[in-house]
Order: structure tokens, then C-alpha cells, then sequence
């Protein structure tokens, strides 16, 4: 692969990330904030349905294409790339699928599942918005620093690579 192309692919997907983790930023800044801060029944609503919706959005769109196309560039980056840039690959990818994909899928999924199968009304649901908030937010950190950190790597191996 050319030397142009291979800057293109890393760089393309380093703003992808970036754009990915700006998105888990904005939940983590305020948007949870401000749902929390509304009537519990309220904000649980609203989550249930940003849930649903986001499933259809050029955001999990991008979320879930990033992670063959981070596996098939890191895979080359291993075989085909000698040198620092090598290592900043290869990091920003596994950065990106074990505290971005997997906290995602193994995390914030199986809760959102959880408190789409609640009805609004229910005490329980009250009582489980108040630790899905809490948990889920937590999570939603965790990605937002993973997808920042892999898009950086991304950048920095973009840039050492040139």
C-alpha cells in the first residue's frame, strides 16, 4: 500500500474515533446530567427512547464499522509496517476495541436492554434508572477517554508514519 493511502486510512479513522468519542463526551458532560436532573420517569423515557433511535443513526454506524476496519488496519500495520508508527497503530486499535467496542457491548448494551424492558411507570424502573444513570455513566467515561486515546494514537502514528 502506498504511503499516501496508508495516512488517509489511519487518518480517516483516527477522526471517525474522534468523532465517536465527541459523542460519548457529550453524554458524559450533560447530556446523563440533564436527564438525571429531570423527573425520573422523564429521563428514563427520553433514554428509552435516544436507545432506539440511536440504533439507526450514522453513529452506531460508525461505532460498529470501526471495528473491522481498526482489526484489518491493525492486522496490517502488524504484518506490513516496520517502525514506531507500527506501535501507535496497533495501541490505537486495541485501545479502541477493548475499552470502546468491548465496554460498549458487554457494558452499556446489556443495560440499556435492561431498561428498555421496564416499563416508565414502575417503581422498579425508578429504582433501576437511578443505578443504570450511575453505572452506565461511568461506563460511558470509560469509552469516551478509550475512543479519545485510540484516536490520538491513530493521529500520532498518522503523523510518525509520514
Amino acid at each position: 500500500m502506498s504511503d499516501i493511502l496508508i495516512q488517509f486510512l489511519f487518518g480517516a479513522t483516527a477522526v471517525t474515533t474522534a468523532l465517536v468519542a465527541g459523542v460519548f463526551l457529550a453524554f458524559s458532560d450533560f447530556i446523563m446530567r440533564s436527564l438525571t436532573a429531570a423527573r425520573p420517569n422523564s429521563g428514563l423515557e427520553a433514554m428509552q427512547v435516544i436507545n432506539r433511535k440511536v440504533l439507526r443513526s450514522a453513529f452506531v454506524t460508525g461505532l460498529l464499522l470501526l471495528v473491522p476496519v481498526m482489526t484489518g488496519l491493525a492486522a496490517y500495520a502488524w504484518l506490513a509496517i516496520e517502525g514506531p508508527s507500527r506501535d501507535w497503530f496497533v495501541a490505537g486499535a486495541v485501545i479502541y476495541m477493548m475499552g470502546t467496542f468491548a465496554v460498549t457491548l458487554l457494558g452499556n448494551v446489556p443495560m440499556n436492554n435492561h431498561l428498555e424492558a421496564l416499563p416508565t411507570d414502575s417503581t422498579e424502573a425508578r429504582d433501576y434508572w437511578r443505578v443504570y444513570a450511575r453505572r452506565w455513566t461511568r461506563l460511558n467515561h470509560l469509552r469516551t477517554a478509550a475512543s479519545a486515546m485510540a484516536a490520538v494514537c491513530l493521529l500520532v502514528g498518522t503523523v510518525v508514519h509520514a
